[in-house]
């Protein structure tokens, strides 16, 4: 029997190890019985990822930012995420709302009252099944990028930015319990790992075999 889809997301600070473990998770989903639709936000979609060049390159206030982010996700809502649900495959995206809430909100300061009311005009039903946020301290997250690769804009932001970043996760996996699971991203990839496959037996479980 094939497996009921869901739609999953995962956070966390830019260098949390997320791009890491998406093929596993994708994987481990395939092998359970699920067809998946990998995505990404900002992004998923042509013209989502048009805005993003935008979002990642080009200076702007912070309302202005998160008018784009919201535009993005809500073509990718449309032309990805919610015809891959309709048809019975599982979504996993890389960040959705709760990054809005933690990178503009959080990060940047900016009013979550308007982030609510987009989030309730833009996706008023649509909220993830689960979310994977996988909490890094910001030294370390930091180390990690620069290791990696070339900063983007949000990537050259200072220590206290992403400490407010990490802050608005907390705030929102406590707001959530149910949904948001922390995954401690400290230590080596096949510990962190471990850490993940057991939220996934315990919370998507044998789905379909």
């Amino acid at each position: 029997m094939k497996p009921q889809p869901l739609f999953i997301t995962v956070e966390g600070v830019d260098g949390a190890g997320k791009s890491t473990h998406l093929p596993a998770l994708a994987r481990w989903l395939r092998g359970h019985g699920h067809e998946v639709v990998q995505t990404r936000e900002p992004g998923g979609s042509a013209l989502a990822e048009r805005l993003r060049e935008l979002l990642l390159l080009q200076p702007m206030d912070a309302l202005t930012e998160a008018l784009l982010v919201f535009a993005a996700r809500r073509d990718h809502l449309q032309t990805t995420i919610e015809p891959a649900l309709a048809r019975g495959a599982t979504v996993l995206c890389d960040r959705y709302t709760d990054a809005s809430f933690a990178y503009q909100g959080g990060g940047r300061g900016f009013d979550t009252a308007v982030l609510t009311a987009l989030e309730r005009w833009v996706h008023p039903q649509r909220q993830p099944d689960l979310t994977l946020w996988f909490d890094l301290a910001p030294a370390e997250a930091a180390r990690r990028r620069a290791l990696a690769r070339a900063p983007d804009r949000f990537e050259r932001e200072d220590a206290a930015f992403y400490a407010r970043v990490r802050e608005a996760y907390a705030a929102r996996a406590a707001a959530a319990p149910r949904r948001i699971v922390r995954i401690d991203a400290e230590g080596a990839v096949d510990a962190v790992w471990a850490r993940v496959e057991q939220v996934l037996g315990q919370r998507v479980g044998g789905q379909g075999d």
